[in-house]
């Protein structure tokens, strides 16, 4: 019995253990009560890469966790400070049992569910901040629970929704920020009870509406940022009661109207950023008296009539920015002497008149932009007494004259944009003294004469550009010493001699186009040392000679053009870099093949009219996004191999003029991208496959002068968006057919010199974009020319010469206002011209003898040579009549003799030994005349002398006509 008992003691003391094992919820002494308890569940739900949550332990005070601040009892927590700690996940639903909590603050983490609506619950809350995380849903409205709450920082999230629907229970709030999500709806009115609201952040978000007049009720708002959004309207006069407000930004929205002049008691008003919306009128004289404001923004408006700001009132001004409104000038008390302004931006105004003197006097400008105006005149030699200034940009305007020597006093200049002016003469040499010059921008201008050597001593330019200007001479030979020189563009000038050696010393080079020139030479080995460089253009030059090994070397290359050059030799130096993209090296003398290890990255390459031989590389199926491929004008050879079709991205296929030969390949009706197809002026054969119908996109496709042969397939048709299409010279047959009228968009059809047969599908007659060209000559096509082609009104040229067509002109071709050329020759085609053919040359209906009417003889002339014509035949017939039966006589009186004379001849032979006669029966055997006319060989008939010709493949003797007749007289006796 005892030791029953002891068992039974054993076992559920085992149990005991084994349950307090299975079940520990936290601290030996944590219970619900406990904000540790439901931490550790909170902990639980989060994921913490960066270990944050290590202090919080079972074993240890909560108060002593990281981030946490306790209440004086120890068991409730008061503060959550995880900011910043790496923390992926939900936010846990459990928060809302720590209901001590005052501040929350679980921003600046990686947080991605919804705001749990639970979160009302926590009655002492007054700071919440969940911004810059990935929070998702909406706002629920249970915040408005919050009473205490004073800061609610939930921007930079993924929160949808109306977030400000009610905004005005939480009357203690002091910080709102809801930016940088994608919220929407309007401002309540009730945004008039946050009598304590400091700062208003709703930026780049989608609110609409009004900003309502009860704003003001936020008598203490400091900050109020409502860029990017949508609202419209007017600004609401009352928001000149902020007295408190030192930044108000509403740049970007939909706001009209006038600025109103109540802005001005914002006495407090340091920033103001009204730009990007569809203000009008004037600017509000009364906003000089705004003596605090350091950054004013009024651009991107439709502001006009007279700048009224005075900086002999706006001391403080620092940032003035007017432009792209309506202002037509600058008044001459902007700025005075000893301001603290340091950016005027006039730009993309009205402004015009010579250039404003007076804002000379602004000697502490940083930055001064009147570009995009219509300023003309001169520019002052007095510039150098904006000693300050860092960046002038005076471009876009019709400044002339030249640019003034002192400007080399600006020994501050680091920007100076002069492009897209009149300004002529040259660049003066005392330009080199700014040092600290790092762009100049002097394109679209007329400057002429050399690029100063003194220019290469302003060592700290970058980007140099001189596009479109008169320059001439040489490149200076001491371009090497701006070794910070990242951009050289000098594009489109008269700048000739040899690209400098020194050139290859600007390693830090980027961007080198010299195109449009007159560059001799070759070019530099020099070049392998420009390791950064990526877009290199030498196109339109004289270049010769072989483009050096050392661009082998150049890995960063991605875009090269050296088209329109004299270069040769291989084109292999350019294929060292896998980050080419674009290469054109078109209308040189290269030769050799097409290397096979050009990078994988091309989008373009164009290597045609030059002399490459061999095939097209089997590599080129690696070209993945490749999307212009013309090699035309060149002498390849071999077939389109089938591994071609890797090229899915291909959008225009060049390979014209050239020797390729072999049937065109099925697998290019896969390039379902491809826009441009130009295989003609080769040999290849066969039949034109149906599987180029699969080639939706095609708005052009040539193959003309091939050897193709077999009929035009019907899926032509199926080319829906097709422009061109090219098909003559070849060997084509069959009739056209009649699906070519789903190609809507064709403006040009050439067909013409194949053996096409059948008549012209009236179809064709469907093609209303028709334009430049209508050429089906020189096939076989018959029966008439359908009306249908009539409909054809935009049509410029057509030629249907040298077929088969016959009858009458049909009158709806009269209705083809826009024809300038029309040949419709060497047909059978009858009847009076229509009086809209007057205009066109004789030879436009050459050889169709029943045609008539100007410009070809009249119709009654033409009757009357038919009448004339019909005369002479019958006298002719008469006289053949005669001879006919002359012949008949004489022919009798012979056949008479002859019987008379075989009748003797007969009489000897029996008197005669039989077997010497037998054998001289091979005249009997003669059949001639039955040979031609059982001959369907035309070469028989000759006829225009009417006569018999003998066959080459016999030889006629001198008794032909004996023989012929002895045939008939042979006949007559068998019928005899």
């Amino acid at each position: 019995m005892t030791t029953t008992i002891l068992q039974l003691s054993h076992l559920i003391l085992s149990f005991t253990i084994l349950v307090a094992s299975l079940y520990r919820p936290g601290p030996v002494d944590a219970t619900p009560d406990d904000d540790s308890y439901w931490l550790l569940r909170i902990k639980s739900e989060f994921i913490d890469p960066l270990g944050a949550l290590d202090t919080w332990l079972q074993e240890t005070s909560m108060c002593t966790w990281n981030g946490i601040a306790c209440g004086d009892d120890k068991k409730h927590i008061i503060s959550l400070n995880l900011s910043n700690s790496g923390l992926n996940g939900a936010i846990s639903q459990h928060f809302s049992k720590l209901t001590f909590l005052e501040t929350l603050d679980l921003s600046l983490n990686s947080l991605s569910s919804p705001i749990p609506q639970d979160i009302g619950n926590l009655e002492n809350l007054k700071e919440l901040r969940l911004f810059s995380n990935s929070i998702n849903g909406t706002v629920p409205p249970q915040i408005a629970l919050l009473r205490q709450l004073e800061v609610l920082r939930i921007g930079d999230n993924l929160l949808t929704g109306e977030a400000l629907q009610n905004i005005g229970a939480l009357s203690e709030l002091r910080v709102l920020g809801l930016a940088y999500c994608n919220f929407n709806g309007s401002i309540p009115k009730e945004i008039g009870n946050l009598k304590k609201l400091m700062f208003l952040d709703l930026q780049q978000n989608s609110f609409d509406g009004e900003i309502p007049e009860e704003i003001s009720g936020c008598n203490e708002l400091r900050s109020f940022a409502a860029l990017n959004n949508r609202f419209e309207g007017r600004i609401p006069t009352s928001m000149g009661l902020l007295l408190s407000l030192q930044i108000l930004n509403l740049a970007n929205n939909s706001l009209s109207g006038a600025i109103p002049p109540e802005l001005s008691h914002l006495s407090n008003l340091k920033y103001l950023n009204l730009q990007g919306n569809e203000l009008g009128g004037e600017i509000p004289v009364e906003l000089n008296g705004l003596d605090q404001l350091e950054i004013l923004d009024l651009s991107r408006n439709n502001l006009s009539g007279n700048i009224s700001l005075l900086n002999s009132n706006l001391r403080n001004l620092e940032v003035l920015v007017l432009s792209e409104n309506l202002f037509t000038t600058i008044p001459p008390n902007l700025c005075i002497k000893n301001s603290n302004l340091h950016q005027l931006f006039l730009a993309d105004n009205n402004i015009s008149g010579g250039f404003p003197e007076h804002i000379l006097n602004c000697s502490s400008l940083n930055q001064l932009d009147l570009s995009g105006n219509s300023i003309s005149g001169a520019l002052p030699p007095s510039l150098d007494s904006l000693q300050s200034l860092t960046d002038l940009l005076l471009n876009n305007n019709s400044f002339t004259g030249e640019i003034p020597p002192q400007v080399g006093n600006m020994s501050n200049l680091n920007s100076l944009f002069l492009f897209g002016n009149m300004i002529t003469g040259g660049i003066p040499p005392e330009i080199g003294k700014l040092q600290q010059l790092t762009t100049l921008y002097l394109y679209d201008n007329q400057i002429s004469g050399p690029i100063p050597r003194q220019l290469t001593n302003c060592s700290s330019l970058a980007d140099l550009d001189f596009f479109g200007n008169r320059f001439s001479g040489s490149i200076p030979p001491t371009i090497g010493k701006l070794k910070n020189l990242v951009n050289l563009l000098l594009r489109q000038n008269e700048l000739s001699g040899t690209i400098p050696s020194s050139l290859g010393y600007c390693r830090k080079l980027q961007r080198l186009v010299l195109a449009d020139n007159m560059l001799s030479g070759s070019i530099p080995p020099t070049f392998g040392f420009l390791s950064e460089l990526f877009l290199v253009t030498l196109y339109n030059n004289s270049l010769s000679g072989t483009t050096p090994e050392s661009l082998h070397h150049l890995k960063n290359l991605s875009i090269v053009n050296f088209s329109h050059n004299r270069l040769s030799g291989s084109i292999a130096p350019f294929s060292g870099s896998n980050s080419l993209t674009k290469l054109d090296l078109t209308n040189n003398s290269f030769s050799g093949s097409i290397p096979s290890t050009l990078s994988t990255n091309l989008v373009r390459l164009r290597l045609a009219h030059n002399s490459l031989t061999g095939g097209i590389p089997l590599h080129f199926s690696q070209l993945k996004q490749l999307q212009l491929l013309d090699l035309s004008f060149n002498n390849l050879t071999g077939e389109l191999d089938t591994d071609l079709s890797g090229l899915t991205s291909l959008e225009h296929f060049l390979l014209s003029n050239n020797r390729l030969s072999g049937p065109i390949p099925t697998w290019l009706g896969r390039i379902t991208k491809l826009g441009e197809l130009d295989l003609s002026s080769n040999s290849f054969s066969a039949n034109i496959p149906p599987e180029i119908g699969n080639c939706s996109k095609l708005l052009k496709l040539s193959l003309r002068s091939n050897m193709l042969s077999g009929s035009i397939p019907p899926e032509i048709g199926n080319l829906y968006l097709l422009n061109v299409l090219n098909l003559q010279r070849n060997n084509l047959s069959g009739r056209i057919p009649p699906t070519i009228h789903q190609c809507r968009k064709l403006y040009e059809l050439r067909l013409s010199e194949n053996s096409l047969s059948g008549p012209i599908p009236s179809e064709i007659g469907t093609l209303g974009e028709l334009q430049v060209v209508l050429d089906l000559s020189f096939n076989q096509l018959s029966d008439k020319i359908p009306s249908s082609l009539g409909n054809l009104i935009k049509l410029e040229r057509l030629n249907l010469s040298s077929n088969k067509l016959e009858g009458e002109i049909p009158p709806s071709l009269g209705k083809l206002s826009s024809l300038h050329r029309l040949n419709l020759s060497s047909n059978h085609l009858r009847g009076q011209l229509l009086s809209n053919f007057a205009g066109f040359p004789s030879n436009s209906f050459l050889n169709n003898d029943g045609l008539c009417g100007p410009p070809l003889i009249s119709c009654s002339e033409l009757s009357l040579k038919t009448r004339k014509r019909l005369s002479e035949s019958q006298i002719v017939g008469i006289i053949v009549a005669i001879v006919f039966t002359s012949t008949l006589i004489c022919l009798s009186l012979m056949y008479t003799m002859v019987r008379i004379w075989w009748n003797w001849r007969k009489v000897a032979i029996s008197c005669s030994e039989k077997g010497g006669f037998e054998q001289k029966k091979e005249g009997e055997d003669w059949v001639y005349g039955e040979e031609i006319a059982k001959s369907s060989d035309h070469h028989f008939w000759n006829s225009n002398s009417m006569a018999l010709v003998p066959s080459q493949s016999k030889q006629v003797s001198d008794s032909d006509t004996a023989r012929i007749f002895q045939f008939k007289w042979s006949s007559a006796a068998a019928k005899k």
